[in-house]
């Protein structure tokens, strides 16, 4: 019964996560910044779902298969934000006018 209740918090708590994410890739100015909210969506909000989904169903075929998705997601999100922003800036995406930094183009100069 407890685990229940947990879990619909979890998936609550995910659900405004990715809610917040999306809001992110309508407003944020460039590539890198929504490409940044995007991924702490899938992160923190799908991972909070599946975590939730996993407490509701237990120890269940479904609650592995949840907790194996929040293991693949983890793994994989962040590289694949890693290599998608490195891409961007190698093919001349620019930074918006309000970038305070760029490590990329400050590592691209070092090596010069």
């Amino acid at each position: 019964m407890i685990y229940t209740i947990v879990g619909m918090i979890f998936i609550i708590i995910g659900l405004i996560f990715d809610f917040i994410g999306c809001l992110g890739l309508l407003r944020l100015p460039d590539v890198y910044n929504r490409l940044h909210a995007s991924i702490k969506c899938v992160t923190l909000g799908t991972s909070s779902i599946l975590f939730g989904l996993f407490l509701y169903k237990g120890f269940s075929p479904t609650g592995i298969k949840a907790l194996l998705c929040i293991l693949f997601l983890v793994l994989t999100a962040p590289v694949s934000a890693h290599v998608l922003a490195r891409s961007a800036h190698k093919s001349g995406v620019k930074l918006c006018d309000e970038s305070v930094c760029d490590k990329y183009q400050e590592d691209k100069d070092a090596l010069s």
